[in-house]
């Protein structure tokens, strides 16, 4: 089945591809200027230079999930140094905030470079249909890269450094890029880039099966859509432009949502392309790995003697009883966490979960387990080095059930609480929960983004920083309510026996000393971003201002 080479053209391929000069990190602005372009394989090569650090370490196979122990979803599981993350005082130098800030940014250089060179062979000569592609996919590359500097380090006081190398009449002069106004003007640029990226992408399927992975319109459209309910923090008129593109990706792309919860995170390659997915990591196992390293990180310490599991991320008890006001056992809940004693298959053999990992939680994230259910799993669904504990599961950047919760969350701001809890239900169907009886509220919506999307990187963490931004009372308060609360955990009595007696109580890590219910700072709206690496600021020689309350 050629589908176990899925990602022989994008993420592993990166990794292998022997365009060794290409992949030589650069200085901003100074890529590399040898002749490039000429050929079909050229493209190819550049274009999986920009997708290689997305699924890395740094980015999305962990560094950048450390910032959701701002919120009340999850825990860490193992002591880090920079705990400021989790209490809210961000100074900007920590080190996965500094290090994905430089990924990002350099991948936006990146792809500025290779839009700028195709565009100009563009004007030059037609275009192979290869290059066609390539093109759109560095116009979403430059946009995705963009959004997560834009909405992370921007708001509506100033915005993000950010120039497109096409603009120069002479080319790229190499100077530090220009901070723009204000996030809106950033969201208005990535939109652009986004627009451009649609007009030159395939649809998903037009992509043979050895390239699926790859970027495709609807893909760009679902990144709109994003992109404008974060807009909406600071302006409810692109909450209309949230429904466009969610009915887009329904009646132009045929978008819906998988039969099952289950499928989306399923081991097996038939369910990886559903009709939900929209962009994501694909992974594999195996002695040829490739993917996020995400399943093995958050897999309990050691793996109770089994595989090299970190024990990081942990559910907090906060997440897990949200998802209880669904009542206990339903098919979101046990699919999402594992709590003591549930019963789970891992390397052939049914166990019953407990946790003896460095800092207590009681729970496990249940989503992406199921890989190593499979008896010697390493064989071909678990990475078979430990040190990269990538697995075959498709992890979601962005899939259609946040686009309904987008949409619903559009309709409850524009006064259709009837449209948003039709939205809401589907979500909820699937499932199989109880649907809403009646209209839909910002509780609900609050409850049901939360829970569906718990530990992917929907970011929830921003998503309470834009709702305390709103001008909803409900909303905010629910917002500010877990902003300014310490996650929970529970604590066994006998941490290696599931039937052991437990206590809830805060978590044991980064307790304020003085009040150990609450963080050391009442959360303010200067929160909403975080502070610029320092380094940033002094290279920048001034051109680059710091954000405020920092």
């Amino acid at each position: 089945m050629k589908a176990k080479y899925i990602l022989a053209a994008v993420f592993s391929a990166a990794l292998l591809s022997s365009c060794s000069d290409f992949l030589d990190v650069q200085k901003e602005g100074d890529p590399t200027t040898t002749q490039y372009f000429t050929n079909d394989n050229q493209a190819i090569d550049a274009i999986d230079a920009l997708y290689r650090p997305i699924h890395q370490e740094g980015l999305f196979g962990r560094e950048i999930y450390w910032e959701q122990g701002g919120a009340c979803d999850i825990v860490w599981g193992r002591t880090r140094s920079y705990n400021t993350l989790a209490t809210l005082q961000y100074t900007g130098d920590e080190s996965p905030l500094k290090g994905t800030y430089e990924r990002l940014t350099g991948v936006i250089s990146r792809a500025n470079w290779v839009v700028e060179q195709l565009l100009n062979k563009e004007h030059k000569t037609a275009l192979t249909a290869v290059e066609k592609r390539s093109l759109g996919e560095a116009f979403f590359m430059r946009a995705f890269s963009h959004f997560y500097v834009a909405y992370r380090y921007g708001n509506d006081k100033q915005g993000v450094p950010f120039v497109r190398y096409e603009d120069f009449a002479g080319g790229y002069d190499n100077s530090i890029p220009k901070q723009q106004a204000t996030v809106m003007d950033n969201y208005k640029m990535i939109i652009e880039d986004l627009d451009n990226a649609i007009k030159y992408l395939p649809t998903f399927e037009e992509y043979d099966i050895d390239n699926r992975g790859r970027a495709h319109k609807a893909a760009a459209v679902a990144y709109k859509a994003k992109v404008y309910a974060y807009w909406a923090a600071f302006d409810k008129l692109q909450w209309s432009n949230v429904i466009s593109m969610v009915n887009s990706l329904e009646q132009d792309y045929d978008r819906d949502l998988a039969p099952e919860f289950a499928d989306v995170f399923s081991s097996d390659f038939s369910n990886y392309w559903t009709k939900e997915y929209l962009f994501g990591i694909a992974g594999t196992g195996g002695d040829t790995p490739g993917g996020s390293e995400f399943p093995g990180v958050i897999l309990e310490n050691k793996g109770w003697g089994i595989y090299n599991g970190w024990g990081q991320i942990k559910p907090s008890y906060d997440i897990f009883e949200e998802m209880l006001k669904d009542g206990a056992g339903n098919a979101r809940i046990t699919r999402s966490v594992l709590e003591y004693g549930q019963e789970f298959q891992f390397f052939g053999e049914t166990r019953k979960f407990y946790s003896t990992s460095d800092v207590e939680s009681g729970f496990m994230i249940n989503k992406y387990m199921d890989p190593f259910k499979h008896e010697n799993a390493t064989k071909e669904y678990v990475s078979s080095n430990g040190d990269w504990p990538t697995a075959r599961v498709n992890m979601p950047l962005i899939r259609f059930a946040e686009m309904l919760l987008f949409r619903a969350e559009a309709n409850l701001a524009l006064g259709h609480a009837d449209l948003a809890a039709k939205d809401i239900n589907r979500v909820r169907n699937r499932s199989h929960l109880t649907p809403l009886s009646g209209n839909a509220t910002w509780t609900d919506l609050y409850h049901e983004r939360r829970c569906e999307l718990a530990f992917e990187y929907s970011d929830h963490l921003y998503d309470l920083k834009r709702w305390f931004h709103s001008g909803d009372a409900e909303i905010k308060a629910l917002a500010q309510k877990e902003l300014n609360a310490h996650p929970r955990a529970r604590h066994y009595a006998e941490r290696s026996d599931w039937n052991s007696t437990f206590v809830v109580g805060p978590y044991a890590d980064y307790l304020n000393e003085a009040d150990p219910a609450v963080k050391p700072v009442a959360y303010d709206d200067h929160l909403m971003v975080f502070p610029y690496p320092s380094t940033e600021v002094t290279k920048s020689g001034g051109l680059l201002r710091q954000n405020d309350g920092y």
